[in-house]
């Protein structure tokens, strides 16, 4: 018998974070954050990290695991979150992965294998042209070679680039066709793959609240211990755009519309992808006059039809 799984997804600033705490208080279930900047320290705000009053003493792995110099990726984030499932599961509770990293989420309910090659001949001479020409002339590179790889890594993601380009130039194969293979795996959990959405509109003023909350004085703080455009925790939606204004090379106004803006796209971005992903549940809040213990009801009714819960 397959272990039980349960996935929360949507786009960013649809609501997952509250509806997650009554899922899991409803199903005996501890949390897995699938985010890639909610696991780092002193990143609370652009991140929209869930706060320990929040939790309601709902267990939360992956969040304040790492310091911002540290290197996060898909292959570690498998690795923690393998190990989590399993402490998760010696207690007798069911894993929920909640969080808008589809990439993220498809490699652990794919159970796909990252086997990394070794640096390639290729990498350092991509790596020396992203230096000399910038990130979005090595994206319109990938774009030429993996026109559907380009639209799901943003120019900003310069190492996702620079492996798919290396990945082509090693393969001659798109790594996007590479990841479709890996979809198709069969999954080791017995699982319900929930996406919780909201008409564009709703999605769009959610996240022009959330960023009028501003982000300068945490970024400050950030810069302060050192933290710079380098780091794989500064490429977050957010924190470039607030460096680049403190570094004077934008105004406040102007940095503050670049993120309304990358982050629309974001959640754009985010849609496409789980639309691509097979077995996903639409959740959509309209259908549901916005009323989560409706959404929640129907959750819990599709988990027990797929004996994932009693």
């Amino acid at each position: 018998m397959k272990e039980p799984l349960i996935i929360l997804t949507g786009p960013t600033a649809v609501g997952k974070t509250h509806l997650s705490i009554a899922l899991a208080k409803a199903v005996g279930g501890e949390i897995i954050s699938a985010d890639s900047m909610q696991v780092y320290k002193h990143m609370d705000i652009g991140s929209a990290k869930i706060m320990p009053q929040e939790m309601d003493g709902v267990r939360h792995y992956l969040v304040d695991e790492l310091e911002p110099f540290e290197e996060f990726h898909v292959v570690r984030f498998q690795e923690m979150a393998r190990a989590a499932m399993k402490e998760i599961r010696s207690r007798g509770h069911i894993p929920i992965l909640v969080g808008g990293t589809g990439f993220y989420i498809q490699a652990v309910v794919r159970d796909i294998d990252f086997t990394e090659n070794e640096a390639s001949p290729y990498r350092a001479e991509l790596e020396a042209l992203a230096e000399e020409k910038g990130s979005t002339w090595l994206h319109e590179e990938l774009r030429k070679v993996d026109p559907e790889s380009a639209e799901a890594i943003h120019e900003n993601n310069v190492k996702r680039v620079i492996r798919a380009l290396e990945f082509y130039r090693l393969t001659g194969k798109r790594i996007s066709e590479h990841n479709e293979e890996q979809r198709e795996r069969q999954s080791p959990y017995r699982f319900a793959y929930f996406v919780l959405n909201d008409e564009r509109e709703h999605l769009y003023q959610r996240i022009e609240q959330r960023i009028d909350q501003m982000l300068e004085h945490e970024v400050k703080k950030l810069k302060s211990m050192g933290c710079h455009q380098e780091m794989v925790s500064m490429k977050g939606l957010g924190y470039k755009e607030i460096l680049d204004y403190l570094d004077g090379i934008t105004t406040l106004p102007e940095a503050v519309e670049i993120l309304k803006r990358d982050t629309r796209h974001f959640a754009k971005r985010q849609i496409t992808w789980f639309k691509r992903e097979e077995d996903v549940i639409w959740l959509n809040k309209q259908d549901y006059a916005y009323d989560e213990d409706k959404i929640l009801s129907t959750m819990l009714e599709i988990l027990r039809e797929k004996d994932i819960i009693k």
